[in-house]
């Protein structure tokens, strides 16, 4: 059964992404208000080896042999909390860049870049998307609530010497939340440091999938269109990813389900749409079947039911803008 490669799954900027997660859930340095895996606890910055690289490269190479050419448009790191806690980013990008062409992509939220020996890691990547939420120390404080020792004057740092370093695709993320980063004061500080990063590309996306906190809401449309003014001609909002999620790779299809929905939570529309495509005979049973697992839970956001893993944790709506963590 593979544990750490999942899908190919529907990425809105990837394409089909076969995902490699190398840290456990939730294994984070930050705990942001919009996350899809939910509440950080604890906030963990030491980098270690959580899985052996041998063992999760041996899983993407049989990941791979199922696959047809152009059935994966990327191999993505992307962790169930921070890419680059695990220690080996490095030696597993030049793994999967040595059994395949299909580029390699790290999704991290650029914390640990100040580090150089995490610069040097991921510059074997073809792509590396971190994240840039705010424009200053307060509202970064606000909205990613990163463990302490993580200023914002490190995250800032971090991505300016990346980006003086690394000549491939630097694609750096805006996670737009109503009332806190879109507005045209927070939009312009973000801008001003956008500039001083000098992405390829800055790709503004919204959270539409189950937040940590109930609070959180998706901009409106107005503040959608601020921030492709203000941030620049290298902006583009990014609109949700469509398409079928694939549970093939897996014998159990609950086991399956629960490796997609750990580290990317679905609507129960996408996975019964899923589902029907995969195994049309047995939907119901196969829901009721999750349920049972102990390994599921139900979560639900503006009256939208999401699957997540059973051990996320999440806000149930009743501590409005509680930043306990």
């Amino acid at each position: 059964m593979s544990k750490r490669v999942f899908g190919p799954v529907p990425s809105r900027r990837l394409g089909r992404s076969l995902g490699i997660d190398p840290v456990p859930l939730k294994t984070c340095n930050w705990n942001c208000v919009y996350c899809q895996l939910g509440r950080t606890r604890p906030l963990r910055t030491e980098r270690r080896y959580n899985y052996p690289n041998l063992e999760i490269l041996s899983e993407v190479k049989d990941a791979l042999a199922m696959h047809k050419p152009g059935e994966i448009d990327w191999v993505t790191f992307v962790g169930s909390g921070e890419t680059t806690l695990h220690a080996g980013m490095g030696e597993m990008i030049r793994g999967v860049k040595a059994m395949t062409d299909i580029p390699v992509a790290v999704i991290t939220n650029g914390s640990l870049l100040y580090m150089p020996e995490v610069r040097e890691e991921l510059a074997a990547a073809d792509a590396v998307l971190p994240s840039l939420d705010a424009g200053d120390p307060v509202l970064y404080r606000r909205i990613n609530r990163p463990h302490p020792s993580l200023t914002f004057e490190r995250l800032t740092g971090g991505l300016i010497a990346f980006r003086e370093f690394y000549p491939h695709k630097l694609w750096v993320e805006v996670m737009l939340v109503r009332g806190l980063n879109d507005t045209q004061e927070a939009l312009i500080d973000i801008a001003s440091w956008l500039r001083k990063i000098r992405p390829d590309e800055v790709h503004v996306v919204q959270p539409t999938r189950p937040a940590a906190e109930a609070w959180v809401r998706p901009p409106q449309e107005d503040g959608l269109q601020r921030a492709h003014e203000i941030l620049g001609e290298v902006a583009k909002i990014v609109m949700p990813a469509v398409g079928k999620f694939e549970f093939s790779a897996e014998n159990d299809l609950v086991e399956a389900i629960v490796g997609i929905i750990t580290r990317h939570p679905m609507k129960e529309t996408e996975l019964i749409e899923s589902l029907t495509a995969w195994s049309p005979s047995n939907v119901r049973e196969t829901l009721e079947a999750l349920a049972e697992s102990g390994k599921a839970q139900i979560v639900v956001r503006e009256g939208v039911r999401f699957w997540s893993a059973a051990e996320a944790f999440y806000d149930t709506g009743n501590h409005r803008g509680d930043n306990s963590g």
